[in-house]
């Protein structure tokens, strides 16, 4: 696996190998091939795909019925569209009915940068949140997504895995393993703990490598599992800091900030607590990646600075 990897060409390399392997697996796209970089299965296993074109509710009800055919059904669209065309159709059809439907939403976050608000995907976290019974996955790297996606081929029932739209370099070595529910610990520190989900772990990883050259030492947790979520684990990576910033490229309701601000309140744990991400009542901007997580205090920038004002705050 290279250094650096865009996650669809991960997640077809996946569905390749499980066909190979014997699983009847079947993806099912809304016009969406190139979004999903699906060529390759595509020209392996002719016939096996399904596009039923720019129709994103009959895209989920077809995966559903699939996979109450037996098979194992994938759907591969951008995830703004994705979530919000066929939100009814994954309430009832996938959800509600538990079938074995896996979700895959591409270009997540504001992945499309500047295609704005109606591509952008900054409320599929939440959404997913609401529905029950369907697992939910952000994962951060290209080795933690390969191992997500064969965790959930194997699993029966629904699941929503969460992908980025650009290559992500690589967080994990060889001995790295995924388990569902499990928090990844990517650093122990003792003055700042740093959450995120996904593509944003690089922006805490980055932010506190910075900041331990302040003398700054913060814990690094990336949350691949959104549920299950091992809430005992994370709120004990958390405890032994002062203080807790949470980092996404979602809306701050719902998400992963969400997430862990129920968790402290939960245990009565007074920890005080930043998040991070799109505004309340706001969508992110139109433009690049960089420029928006810019403007948002998303980036390795915005981390430490709201880092920085929780330190000085706690040791005043």
């Amino acid at each position: 696996m290279s250094n650096s990897e865009h996650l669809a060409t991960v997640m077809v390399d996946a569905f390749i190998d499980a066909v190979d392997r014997g699983v009847d697996l079947v993806p099912v796209v809304a016009d969406s091939t190139s979004t999903a970089k699906i060529s390759p299965f595509i020209k392996r296993f002719p016939g096996r795909l399904v596009n039923v074109g720019i129709a994103e509710q009959t895209l989920v009800g077809t995966a559903a019925g699939l996979a109450i055919g037996g098979k194992i059904a994938v759907t591969c669209n951008a995830a703004p569209f994705l979530i919000s065309r066929a939100n009814e159709q994954i309430k009832v059809d996938i959800c509600y009915n538990n079938t074995n439907v896996k979700l895959f939403g591409l270009n997540a976050g504001a992945s499309y940068g500047p295609l704005a608000s109606t591509h952008h995907s900054i409320d599929d976290i939440a959404i997913m949140r609401g529905f029950g019974n369907i697992e939910i996955y952000a994962p951060s790297s290209p080795r933690e997504c390969r191992q997500i996606i064969d965790y959930a081929l194997e699993h029966v029932g629904p699941v929503y895995i969460r992908l980025d739209g650009k290559a992500l370099p690589e967080l994990h070595n060889e001995t790295y393993r995924f388990a569902p529910g499990k928090i990844d610990v990517l650093r122990v520190g003792q003055d700042v703990a740093l959450v995120a989900m996904g593509s944003t772990v690089h922006e805490i990883v980055e932010a506190a490598a910075q900041l331990a050259a302040e003398g700054i030492d913060a814990t690094v947790i990336s949350v691949p599992s959104i549920r299950p979520c091992d809430t005992k684990a994370l709120l004990a990576a958390i405890k032994p800091c002062k203080a807790v910033v949470t980092v996404e490229e979602h809306n701050i309701n719902g998400g992963v900030g969400s997430l862990v601000a129920e968790v402290l309140a939960e245990t009565g744990c007074a920890i005080p607590l930043r998040r991070l991400g799109i505004p309340d009542g706001q969508y992110a901007i139109a433009a690049d990646r960089a420029s928006t997580r810019a403007r948002h205090e998303i980036d390795a920038a915005g981390v430490i600075k709201h880092a920085r004002k929780l330190h000085v705050k706690q040791a005043s």
